[in-house]
C-alpha cells in the first residue's frame, strides 16, 4: 500500500513540471469574450524572487484586488484553458485578464464592491464567495471563479478568497498548514462583503478550501457573530478534503448550518483517495459512500460518481450537466425539503434520507432525460 501511494505522489510531482496558469494582462482583448469582474481577498505575500504580487508565502494582512477577466468564446461549459507565460495569449480560446487593480486600502475595495452590488436589483444583491482548493496558484483560482460565474450566469458579485497554497502537488502538508493559517483571512473578507452591503452571501469551496470554510464558520459561531452568519444563505462544498470526524465536530460547534448546505461527493475521487491514504484513513467527506457517518447533520450529499473523469476531483466545475444542476441548486434544495413524491425526477437519480441527512445519487442517463 505504501509503495502504491509513493508512486501516486511521484506521478503528481511529475505533473507539477507542466506550466501553470498565470495572470496575463491583455487589455486589447476587451470585446472578444464575456467579461467577469472578480473581487479578491488574499493572504498571499508578494514573491520577491519572481515579482508575483500574490505568491505562495503567507502574510497576516489581508490584501484586496479586482480582476476583469475575459472568458473566451470558443469553449464549452466547464472547459478552462489557462494563458501561458511563455507565449502570446489567445483570448479566443484562453482566459486572460483585461485589467488588474490592487487596492491600497480595504475602504476602496469595499466601495467598489458596494458599487457592484448596488448596480444589481435589490433582490439580487448577492455575493458568491469562492474558496479554491489544494494545489492552486493565484491565477488559477481567479480564472476558475470567472469560469463558474460565466457558465452559471451568476448575476451577483463574484468574490474570490485566494489563500496561500504552495501550488505544488508535493506541497500537501504546506497547504494543510496554510488552510489553518487562512481562517482569519476568510473571516476578514466575509466582513468586508457584509459591510459592502451584500444582502445574501453564498459560499462555494473546493477541496481543501472546504476545510477553511468550516473552520471560519466555526470561528464565527464561537464569536457569536450573527451579523455575518445571518447573511450566509447557503454553503456548497465540492469534493471537500476534510476528515469525517473533524467535519462532524466542526458542524456540531457551528450549530445550525446555513441552508442549503450541499456537499458534492464522488466515490471515484482519486485525489481524495490519496489524501485518505496519506492521513491513514479510509475516506474523506468528499468521497463518502453513504450519509450514515454524518446522518445527524442537516446536509445534502450529491453523489457525482457517475460523472467522474480523470481524477474525479472537480466533477461539478468540469461537467456541463452538473453545472446546470448547480445553477438551479435553489430548486434542488426546495424539492429535497419537500416530500418524496415532490422530489422524484428533479435530478435524475436515487434519493435516500438517513435521519437528518439526504443523499442524491445522480445518474447521467436519467438526468439527461429530465433535461438536467
Amino acid at each position: 500500500m505504501l509503495y502504491r501511494t509513493l508512486i501516486f505522489v511521484v506521478a503528481f510531482g511529475l505533473a507539477s513540471c507542466a506550466e501553470r496558469g498565470a495572470v496575463r494582462i491583455v487589455p486589447e482583448a476587451r470585446g472578444v469574450g464575456n467579461v467577469e469582474t472578480i473581487f479578491v481577498g488574499s493572504n498571499r505575500a508578494k514573491d520577491e524572487t519572481t515579482g508575483e504580487l500574490f505568491g505562495f508565502e503567507r502574510q497576516a494582512q489581508t490584501r484586496f484586488a479586482k480582476l476583469d477577466i475575459s472568458v473566451p468564446p470558443d469553449r464549452k461549459p466547464g472547459e478552462i484553458d489557462w494563458p501561458r507565460k511563455r507565449r502570446a495569449a489567445d483570448p479566443l480560446t484562453e482566459f486572460v485578464t483585461l485589467d488588474e487593480v490592487i487596492y491600497p486600502s480595504d475602504t476602496q475595495f469595499r466601495n467598489d464592491l458596494r458599487a457592484k452590488l448596488a448596480s444589481q436589483p435589490n433582490g439580487l444583491r448577492e455575493a458568491v464567495v469562492f474558496v479554491h482548493g489544494f494545489n492552486n496558484n493565484f491565477a488559477e483560482g481567479a480564472y476558475r471563479l470567472a469560469q463558474l460565474g460565466n457558465d452559471l450566469g451568476i448575476k451577483g458579485a463574484l468574490v474570490h478568497y485566494s489563500w496561500p497554497s504552495r501550488a505544488n502537488p508535493l506541497g500537501y502538508v504546506y497547504d494543510r498548514d496554510s488552510a489553518l493559517f487562512a481562517r482569519d483571512g476568510l473571516e476578514d473578507l466575509l466582513r468586508e462583503v457584509q459591510a459592502a452591503g451584500a444582502r445574501d452571501i453564498v459560499i462555494v469551496a473546493h477541496s481543501m478550501g472546504s476545510a477553511i470554510v468550516m473552520e471560519t464558520l466555526r470561528q464565527l459561531a464561537l464569536e457569536k457573530d450573527h451579523q455575518i452568519r445571518d447573511r450566509i444563505k447557503g454553503v456548497i462544498l465540492m469534493s471537500p478534503d476534510i476528515d469525517i470526524d473533524v467535519f462532524h465536530a466542526q458542524a456540531v460547534r457551528i450549530g445550525k448550518l446555513p441552508q442549503p448546505f450541499i456537499i458534492f461527493t464522488s466515490k471515484r475521487d482519486k485525489a481524495l483517495a490519496l489524501s485518505a491514504r496519506l492521513t491513514g484513513q479510509r475516506d474523506r467527506v468528499g468521497n463518502l459512500a453513504s450519509p450514515d457517518e454524518i446522518s445527524d447533520l442537516d446536509v445534502t450529499l450529491i453523489d457525482t460518481t457517475a460523472f467522474s473523469v480523470g481524477t474525479g476531483h472537480f466533477n461539478v466545475g468540469n461537467s456541463a450537466l452538473l453545472l446546470s444542476i448547480l445553477g438551479k441548486i435553489g430548486d434542488v434544495d426546495a424539492a429535497i425539503s419537500a416530500d418524496s413524491t415532490s422530489r422524484t425526477g428533479l435530478l435524475g437519480g436515487v434519493v435516500l434520507t438517513v435521519q437528518n441527512a439526504t443523499q442524491v445519487i445522480l445518474s447521467p442517463v436519467t438526468a439527461l432525460a429530465n433535461g438536467g
